[in-house]
Parts: structure tokens; C-alpha cells; sequence
């Protein structure tokens, strides 16, 4: 794939993904074609910022989990009111993290998977 198209996708969606798995991440968009490049282009991303806005309004009844696609933990936090609060004020520190980390595998899974 073209060095800029890549650099470009990365600059642009960089908020998506972990700062260390960044380079990792430009060396596998690198070997792509156009063709799967573009299927990359419409992959539906986590937002790490709305999904922290979610937790803090609506942590404790689990909305944050159901969003990343926990839906165990979602319904447990929902049980629990967010494990009496605990749990809620654990995911705030977090949540962050933990979708960039999903968007980080939803890319892998769609470069390495078996969808070419």
C-alpha cells in the first residue's frame, strides 16, 4: 500500500489505537493492497472519548461495557449498579484503554482474518 495513504489513515485515526502499537501497526498497513485497505477504511471504530463520557454518565448501569462489546460484564455491572460503585470508578480509569485495545484487535483480526 502507498506510505502516505497509510501515514495519512494513521494520523487521522490515531486517537483509535495504543501509541505503542502505532509502528507495529503502519508495517502491517503497509503490506495491504488497495482492495483490503479499503475494506479497512469503513471498519467502525471505538471512540475511547465518547465511550469515557458513557462510562461516567452511565457506568454503573453497564451502558460502557455493552459499547465495547462486554456484554457479561454490561450485565453484571447492570446487576451490581456497577459493582456498588467500585467497579464504576475502576472503569473510569480504564475504559480508555480498553477500547483502544479492541480497535487495536478489530484492525489485526481484519488484516490477518481470513475476510481477504
Amino acid at each position: 500500500m502507498d506510505r502516505q495513504a497509510v501515514d495519512q489513515y494513521l494520523v487521522a485515526n490515531q486517537k483509535y489505537f495504543p501509541q505503542e502499537k502505532i509502528l507495529f501497526l503502519r508495517e502491517k498497513l503497509l503490506e495491504l493492497d488497495e482492495k483490503e485497505f479499503s475494506l479497512l477504511l469503513v471498519l467502525e471504530l471505538k471512540d475511547p472519548i465518547i465511550l469515557l463520557i458513557v462510562s461516567i454518565f452511565l457506568g454503573y448501569l453497564g451502558i460502557d461495557r455493552f459499547l465495547l462489546g462486554d456484554v457479561t460484564k454490561g450485565v453484571l455491572k447492570l446487576l451490581t449498579c456497577g459493582g456498588c460503585g467500585i467497579w464504576t470508578i475502576i472503569d473510569w480509569i480504564l475504559i480508555m484503554d480498553k477500547a483502544k485495545k479492541r480497535n487495536f484487535d478489530k484492525v489485526i483480526e481484519l488484516i490477518c482474518g481470513n475476510y481477504f
